[in-house]
């Protein structure tokens, strides 16, 4: 009976000790990850096992156990998953993984994480109402013209797979008397972790530019002239311009604080113009003998109004580094391209530099 009685405290203490090594060893169970970053740019990931207001003692994998004094430290961020080590770096999640270079994706904005942004035409400001909307306001640095920016997520139990609608709406401002206006309505999914995905969007779209053009009343006119400028044109606002369109963009992270980014737009747009096409009803007739008769001819001209198509796509690869948790710089090498169904197609090179602020 004295020998059970000791092997049973033996084992009970053996079992006290292994638990508490196993606690003490793995302090992973009962502290969360957490990165501390220094004024001088290093960053320790690990877990903080003190605190005295004076220093920091914190357990990485790569150095151990090492103190830091508080003095030095800028930033103290608890790392919500592992996914956001990435080689050994810590990637911070922020407001800007649901932007590429114009379009954005599906995923959400958590309420309160809002973020602005600066181009080489503009600033953009956009405010998280809710986790699942977002309110942004895009315009150039002469203000205008002005957009109006919406979106609103649908997410799924599959955190991978999300679904948004949104709008683009804006005026031409005081540029031209208020008088343009367009939008681009839009629905994206989007496949993928903010780290890395693909979207896929589809929309329609709408421009009136608000300039006036020359304009003939459709109907068929006779003259004695080849040529249509006899008649008076009316004046009137161009008509507008609209038309599906298509995106699609990805995003891949390539290191903890650069992402390589694709972003396109594509679409058909479908405008009216006035046509006028001249027949010869009878031909002019001169004569080079005296007494030098000369009869004019006789024309028809039909004018119709015409719809015409345009071809265009907008394509931007570029690079994004996001060396902070609430600044990043992305520079893309844009181009638009036309293809208008009647004359020359052009192109025009449109490199994009963007800075992102979180606030």
């Amino acid at each position: 009976m004295k020998n059970l009685i000791t092997l049973f405290l033996i084992l009970f203490c053996s079992s006290n000790f292994l638990f508490a090594q196993e606690t003490d060893s793995d302090t992973s169970k009962i502290k969360p990850l957490q990165v501390v970053t220094t004024y001088n740019g290093h960053e320790y990931i690990g877990y903080i096992l003190s605190d005295d207001g004076r220093e920091i003692l914190i357990e990485t994998a790569d150095l151990g156990k090492i103190y830091i004094p508080k003095f030095e430290v800028k930033s103290i961020v608890t790392v919500g998953e592992e996914k956001e080590i990435i080689y050994g770096e810590f990637r911070a999640a922020s407001p800007f993984t649901t932007r590429y270079a114009f379009t954005t994706n599906a995923l959400p904005i958590n309420k309160g994480e809002n973020y602005g942004l600066i181009n080489l035409y503009g600033p953009e400001v956009h405010l998280a109402v809710t986790d699942n909307f977002n309110v942004g306001i895009m315009s150039t640095w002469i203000a205008s013209p002005m957009l109006l920016a919406l979106k609103y997520t649908l997410k799924t139990k599959n955190e991978k797979l999300n679904f948004s609608l949104g709008t683009l709406m804006g005026t031409s401002g005081y540029l031209n008397s208020f008088r343009g206006y367009g939008g681009i309505h839009f629905a994206n999914m989007t496949i993928g972790s903010r780290e890395n995905n693909f979207t896929f969007g589809a929309g329609y779209a709408y421009l009136q530019d608000g300039f006036y053009d020359n304009y003939i009343d459709p109907g068929t006119y006779y003259s004695d002239q080849p040529w249509f400028s006899i008649y008076s044109y009316n004046t009137k606002l161009r008509p507008m311009s609209s038309g599906p369109i298509f995106s699609v963009a990805c995003i891949a992270a390539m290191g903890a604080k650069a992402s390589f980014f694709f972003d396109s737009m594509f679409g058909v747009f479908y405008s009216t113009k006035n046509v006028v096409t001249t027949t010869t009803i009878t031909e002019p007739y001169y004569n080079p003998n005296p007494p030098y008769d000369y009869t004019p001819g006789y024309y028809m001209h039909v004018v119709e109004d015409k719809k015409q198509a345009t071809w265009a796509m907008f394509l931007m690869p570029g690079m994004r580094f996001q060396t902070k948790e609430n600044r990043a710089f992305q520079v893309a090498l844009a181009g638009v391209a036309a293809f208008p169904s009647e004359g020359d197609a052009y192109s025009i090179p449109i490199p994009m530099c963007t800075w992102f602020f979180k606030f």
